[in-house]
């Protein structure tokens, strides 16, 4: 097998971070997914905390799962890129291609800026919830002052979704400033970045 061109290394730089971000989302993804079907469900009984409704968290906590889809789509996109980076006659402008890496970066940003403001709102409410009970320890369930409440597993579900998509997006956004990166530097198929618009 032959060693890679100079050619090469741009497309190949795609390549591998389109298909690296690809899996990390999908294996993330599908976690992140199997958890939040599951605290939708188990937030129905009577068992699992007392927010038995969808509240704003929840309903913030999908559109950040929808963005994590859309990121992981446009992972592919890096993969096709890389396609016709690798082929002279094919070569997309550099514009085009700094744009499709913007467009990439730029949703990873919006999810991890989401992803941390669930976080912050899911981590008050707890805390919240922890400054309502005795001083001296955790009870299991609270019933004075007002109707029972109680924080169990299925309340922590939503937060460990968060943390786990936020976990994701950093690294996808890693990604695409490393892309980004190597769109700047010289190299043979845009020999002068600024130029090859």
């Amino acid at each position: 097998m032959l060693a890679p061109t100079a050619d090469d290394r741009l497309a190949r730089a795609f390549w591998r971070g389109g298909w690296i971000g690809f899996w990390m989302q999908v294996v993330v993804g599908v976690i992140c997914i199997g958890l939040f079907g599951y605290s939708i469900v188990s937030d129905r009984g009577a068992a699992f905390g007392t927010r038995s409704q969808l509240t704003l968290l929840n309903y913030m906590t999908m559109v950040s799962l929808v963005i994590l889809a859309f990121t992981t789509l446009w992972s592919c996109r890096y993969i096709f890129l890389s396609r016709r980076i690798a082929v002279p006659d094919r070569r997309p402008k550099a514009a085009k291609v700094r744009q499709a890496v913007g467009i990439g970066v730029a949703a990873s940003a919006i999810g991890l800026v989401l992803s941390m403001l669930i976080m912050l709102f899911e981590v008050t409410q707890l805390f919240i919830y922890f400054l309502r009970v005795p001083k001296a320890g955790v009870p299991v369930i609270q019933t004075t002052d007002g109707p029972a409440s109680w924080i169990s597993a299925g309340d922590i579900l939503n937060l460990t979704v968060v943390v786990f998509t936020t976990f994701i997006e950093v690294l996808v956004l890693v990604i695409g400033l490393w892309l980004l990166f190597r769109m700047s530097v010289s190299s043979t198929e845009y020999p002068h970045p600024h130029d090859a618009d």
